[in-house]
Order: structure tokens, then C-alpha cells, then sequence
């Protein structure tokens, strides 16, 4: 049997290869182009998704490529989830506090509840609504791509809610160093605010360290927190997505599909990484390795993006985004202010 197997596999791989290469090269690419002035400011995955863009609707994605495009879009995304678990430990959920954590949490429910409910007064698509929520209030275009693997939107929808994350995220960047100040907020509660707040992970450490050393750690450390509450937001999407399909009468296997077991996995390395001491250099290369391989699933997304069906979608997901974003920024603020 083994013997037998064996060709197959090697076809599957060679299959895979040349869109794997290509995703990868657009990866290394978006790296690259981030060493430029200027351009640091942006993710690598955020770079890598207009790569993968330019390269489709300019070039064209080669019909060779889908199968590694598929399988960077799938296993590769699944893999890099896991290991997000490894930035996390229950230690640094303590240091953020009971009132911090509860500030988090109630601001993350919120803003997904309002962008979902307005996405359904505007008229935006149930799942592409779905998607910007996750994307603003948990972490970006990680949480975008985790959240499709129960919301199964096209990948225009992907494309879209990046977009939407990746600008209002950036003009938070840019606007909350300048207002501490204006709103009275010290380091620790300007900290908070932006790890409460801002949608990506290196969005929230370039504005919070503007605040300060001391800004800098706590908005960093309330992020992280923040992600960890990606497990059970996909977790619990899936179980809905499942109820759904059964109302619909979907058949068993159907509504069983979108349970994201790779969750499963992150918070399985979560554990781990909160009772075993992991070398400093060891991590310092698996979030390196993670975040390329986001990229990488982030490259493949923009290889399968049609410039023309983004444009067909109008512009009330991204006043939906908008709308969010000042939710998440105005909900934050006030909770803080009140908990004081």
C-alpha cells in the first residue's frame, strides 16, 4: 500500500509546486519591499495580498499554479494558525488584569454585533459583513482569513475585508499617538486602548510605543490577549455555521465541514507555550516563520482576487468598515474611561 501511495503523492507534490513557489517568491517579495522608507509600516501580509493582486489582474495567475495556490490558501493558513499560539501564554492574560480582559472581551463582542447588524441594515453580504467584524475586532487580516474557514465567502469578500482592515487600521496607526494627551489618558490606559482597538498586531505595537516604553509593552501584551479570543470567535462561528446548515436542511457531512480543528491546535500551543520556557532566539524565529507563512496564504488570496468583482461590491462594505472602526475606537475609549 505505502509503495502504491507513494506515486500519488509525489504527483500531489509536484502538482502543488509551482504555485507553492509562486506564492512563496511574492511572500519573500513583500519582505523585501518592506525594508524600503516608508513601507515598514505595513505587514508583510498586507504587502504580500497587493503582490498577489497586481500579479493576477496585471499578469494573470498561471492555470499550473491554482493547485499550490489552493494548498497555500488551506494548509499553509492552517499551519501559521497554530503557531500564533506560541506568542501567547496565560501569563501575559494575567498581566492585562480582570478590568483589562473584561474591557477586551466586551469591546470585541460588541464591535462584532453592531458591524454584523449594520452589514444587515446596509445591505452588505451576511458573510463579507461577517468578515470585516472579525477583522476589527479581533486581529486584522489574521482573523479575516482564520474566520473564512468557517464562513466560506469568495475570495473577492477575503480581498475586501483586508482592505477595509488594513486602511481604517492604518489611519489608527497614524491618529492615536497624537491624542493621549487631548483625551487624558495615561500610558497604561493609552496602552490598553490601542491593544482594545486597533485591528493589526504591528499596527498596534508601531502606535502604542509611541506612547512610550511603558505604552508600548502594555498595548503589545493586550493585544496578544486580544488574539487569543480568535479560538473561540472561529470556534463559535463554526457552530453556528453548522446550525444554519442543518436548519437548511443541509445533509450531516455538510454541516459538519466547518468546524476548524486547526483551533484546536492553537490553543493546544497556547498551553504549551504557557508551561514550557521557550529560548528567546526560538521565538524570536517562529514568529518570524509564522508571519511568512500568513503572507504566503495572504499571496495566494490576492492570486485569486478579481479587481473587477471588488469593484462590483460598491462602497457600503467599506463605510461598514469605517462605521467599525469608530465603534471599536469610540466603545474602547468610553469602557476605559469608565473603569478608569
Amino acid at each position: 500500500m505505502p509503495a502504491q501511495a507513494a506515486p500519488g503523492l509525489r504527483q500531489r507534490a509536484l502538482d502543488v509546486l509551482p504555485g507553492l513557489t509562486l506564492t512563496i517568491a511574492i511572500a519573500a517579495a513583500a519582505f523585501v519591499l518592506r525594508q524600503m522608507p516608508g513601507v515598514a509600516v505595513f505587514s508583510p501580509m498586507i504587502l504580500a495580498i497587493l503582490i498577489g493582486i497586481a500579479f493576477h489582474n496585471l499578469v494573470g495567475t498561471p492555470a499550473g499554479a491554482k493547485a499550490g495556490v489552493v494548498f497555500s490558501l488551506r494548509r499553509v493558513l492552517r499551519l501559521a494558525i497554530i503557531l500564533l499560539g506560541l506568542q501567547l501564554t496565560a501569563a501575559q492574560i494575567v498581566e492585562v488584569g480582570a478590568a483589562g480582559i473584561a474591557i477586551i472581551v466586551a469591546t470585541l463582542v460588541a464591535t462584532f454585533a453592531f458591524t454584523v447588524r449594520l452589514g444587515r441594515a446596509m445591505g452588505v453580504e451576511p458573510k463579507l459583513a461577517e468578515l470585516i467584524a472579525a477583522g476589527t475586532s479581533i486581529c486584522g487580516a489574521s482573523a479575516v482569513i482564520a474566520t473564512n474557514t468557517v464562513t466560506r465567502a469568495p475570495d473577492e469578500d477575503v480581498a475586501y475585508a483586508v482592505a477595509c482592515v488594513t486602511v481604517f487600521g492604518s489611519i489608527a496607526m497614524f491618529a492615536y499617538p497624537m491624542l493621549p494627551a487631548l483625551l487624558g489618558l495615561d500610558a497604561h490606559a493609552y496602552g490598553l486602548w490601542a491593544g482594545a482597538s486597533i485591528h493589526e498586531i504591528a499596527q498596534v505595537v508601531a502606535a502604542s510605543f509611541q506612547g512610550g516604553q511603558a505604552a508600548g509593552e502594555f498595548g503589545t501584551v493586550a493585544k496578544l490577549s486580544r488574539v487569543m479570543l480568535l479560538a473561540p470567535v472561529v470556534l463559535s462561528l463554526g457552530f453556528l455555521a453548522t446550525r444554519r446548515a442543518a436548519k437548511l436542511g443541509h445533509d450531516h457531512a455538510a454541516a459538519k465541514a466547518p468546524v476548524p480543528w486547526f483551533v484546536l491546535g492553537f490553543i493546544a500551543l497556547v498551553g504549551i507555550n504557557s508551561v514550557v520556557s521557550i529560548p528567546a532566539e526560538a521565538k524570536s524565529v517562529i514568529v518570524m516563520a509564522t508571519t511568512f507563512m500568513l503572507s504566503v496564504a495572504l499571496a495566494a488570496m490576492g492570486l485569486e482576487t478579481d479587481i473587477r468583482k471588488l469593484k462590483a461590491k460598491g462602497l457600503r462594505p467599506l463605510l461598514l468598515g469605517l462605521a467599525a472602526f469608530i465603534f471599536i475606537a469610540g466603545f474602547s475609549l468610553t469602557l476605559i474611561k469608565l473603569v478608569g
